[in-house]
């Protein structure tokens, strides 16, 4: 069972559009999806029910979400394949190529085409895009035919025309095939076509509102009408991407926002035109902090040990972040942003820092909650800002793991999380194990080293907890608060008893207890924690002794099996031909180490 708080995440997830990324153990991406509602799309999957084994299995291994909100779903599409790409996550089943997403192609001709495209790039055409379909790429080609009139015949037809098509008719094209448009004059509509699909829509609308008052100081209203209608199906049939610039460049873009003493710093990867996503970087501030101060502090600890791209985008302080790598023996183009592509890059990072930080609020207020009610519950003299949980995981006694987790503020602390090997107890022994663990823990506390907690929850009830305080007493931390959490009738979450090793009888709290809900996340993550450990030393075990019980595999060729496969696990994850290769293995022998192994 997954440590992530789930409900705790979901409250900071805003409705919009947008990629999430579910990260495991490791950091490893597990998935990658987009959202037309990030806040649902995520929701579903901690429901009840979950629409397959797979997911189920995949919601199980998350550690924690990471979203990025886009202007659409259209660039969340877009946004979505980039990452696929770059992360390859393991539930992805689709593996997408560039492939996939069409583009608007200007071919390499002396009147270039203007075209539909999906697949390789040519030397020498220009493409834009990609878009999240075909139908947006037609519907821009029919609205540059409208406007500019470029060609989209092929050059077969092109090359043996003898008089205009009947788009020129229609007024669709200006039949460069038959010369009735000078060269010139073609190239100069292919100019404004190619500065629209770059997003330069300035000049291209400048160009058009000259047209349309010409027309109509001439008096010719039905000319300019139609001008007019272009003009206004230029601000909203052609829809603009804001991930893939189209161009092959490394950008950093910076962000750097403060809100009520927290400030977020946020950097956009753009590797090879393609946005990749970005990631928040939060930290207590002074309400007078100013945010510059804490983009070049995140500069000078982030690019010490990282590359540099050519160019980092920042629109705060770009003089200050030159100096900064200048010191560090670096150097980039530092400018805020050029382009209208780059101002949309800008503003989705700076949207994704402000979206960081109310979820860190939402968070913090929370934790704050829950310990306030802890400390009310078992009447602490202090918060507990400290909590340390053990548990004991084994099966019928074999391969004993103890596990301490740790809880800083409120939120878990992974960094600290310990798992212990039980050793020299008889198999099944819980308060053997226990006190093993224990005292392993806290002598190093009782000789003045390593940080003392505000408060010890043991799983497990009286038995546990007097062992626990048995254990203190020797150790001369008889003040040390521990706490003893049963587990309800039939194991049920929400009828845990909290014991006391006082006089104190035991403690049920309401199941909607927020204090609860905190000993009960601590818990589960101590048990989760312990049980992976338990799991994985019992597996190591298991084949060893298997391999041991094989005929004809020594210390030799169990030792090579071992090194060649980096394991146990992956002995027993190789097929009879892998088997093969590991020196001194016949494929007789190779094919009675599978079968053993596979057997169990």
């Amino acid at each position: 069972m997954s440590g992530f708080d789930a409900a705790a995440f979901l409250r900071g997830v805003p409705s919009d559009p947008g990629v999430y990324r579910m990260i495991g153990a490791g950091d490893v991406v597990l998935y990658v999806g987009k959202a037309k509602n990030l806040k649902k799309r995520v929701s579903s999957y901690f429901r009840r029910t979950v629409s397959s084994p797979r997911i189920a299995m995949m919601v199980a291994q998350i550690e924690r979400v990471e979203i990025t909100a886009t202007r659409s779903e259209a660039e969340a599409l877009i946004l979505e394949n980039n990452l696929i790409k770059s992360l390859a996550p393991r539930y992805n089943i689709l593996f997408r190529d560039d492939k996939s997403y069409p583009y608007i192609t200007l071919t390499a001709h002396p009147y270039p085409r203007l075209a539909f495209h999906r697949g390789g790039f040519t030397r020498g055409a220009r493409y834009f895009g990609p878009f999240p379909g075909s139908v947006a790429v037609r519907e821009s080609i029919q609205l540059l035919q409208k406007v500019f009139k470029l060609r989209t015949c092929e050059d077969a037809v092109f090359n043996h025309r003898s008089r205009p098509c009947l788009l020129h008719q229609i007024n669709r094209c200006t039949a460069p095939c038959v010369d009735l448009i000078p060269a010139d004059d073609y190239a100069a509509d292919v100019r404004l076509a190619t500065l629209f699909l770059e997003g330069r829509t300035s000049e291209v609308v400048k160009r058009l509102s000259d047209k349309m008052q010409t027309a109509s100081d001439r008096l010719a209203f039905e000319e300019a009408a139609a001008l007019r209608d272009q003009l206004r199906a230029l601000q909203t049939v052609l829809h603009r991407q804001y991930v893939d610039s189209g161009r092959e460049e490394d950008v950093d873009v910076l962000a750097a926002v403060a809100v009520e003493g927290q400030v977020c710093v946020n950097l956009a990867m753009v590797r090879g035109g393609r946005h990749l996503g970005d990631r928040p970087q939060l930290a207590a501030a002074g309400k007078d902090c100013p945010v510059e101060d804490a983009l070049l502090a995140f500069v000078e600890q982030h690019y010490a040990s990282l590359p540099l791209p050519a160019r980092v985008m920042t629109a705060i302080a770009p003089e200050g972040v030159r100096e900064v790598l200048a010191e560090l023996g670096k150097r980039a183009v530092v400018a805020g942003p050029r382009r209208e592509i780059e101002k949309g890059w800008l503003d989705m990072a700076e949207h994704n820092a402000r979206l960081a930080i109310a979820a860190r609020m939402t968070s913090t207020e929370r934790s704050q909650s829950r310990l306030n009610a802890l400390q009310s519950a078992l009447a602490l003299p202090e918060l507990p800002a400290r909590i340390e949980c053990f548990d004991i995981s084994h099966t019928m006694g074999e391969a004993t793991v103890a596990s301490c987790v740790v809880c800083e503020h409120g939120a878990m602390k992974r960094s600290e999380y310990r798992r212990y090997n039980i050793t020299d107890i008889t198999g099944g022994d819980d308060y053997a194990a226990m006190r093993q663990v224990l005292t392993r823990r806290y002598e190093k506390v009782a000789a003045g080293e390593g940080v003392r907690p505000d408060l010890v929850l043991i799983d497990g009830g009286r038995g546990q907890l007097a062992m626990a305080t048995a254990v203190f007493a020797e150790l001369g931390l008889e003040d040390l608060c521990a706490v003893g959490v049963a587990k309800g009738e039939g194991r049920k979450p929400g009828l845990e008893s909290l014991i006391f090793s006082d006089t104190r009888p035991a403690l049920h709290l309401d199941p909607g207890s927020a204090a609860l809900h905190l000993v009960q996340e601590i818990r589960d993550e101590a048990h989760r924690f312990a049980i992976t450990g338990h799991r994985a030393k019992r597996a190591k075990a298991r084949i060893g002794s298997a391999l041991e019980r094989i005929a004809g595999v020594g210390p030799t060729r169990r030792r090579n099996l071992l090194a060649t496969f980096g394991g146990v696990d992956g002995v027993r994850a190789a097929t009879v031909e892998d088997l093969c290769r590991v020196e001194g293995i016949s494929r007789a022998l190779a094919e009675l180490i599978h079968a053993e192994l596979a057997r169990g």
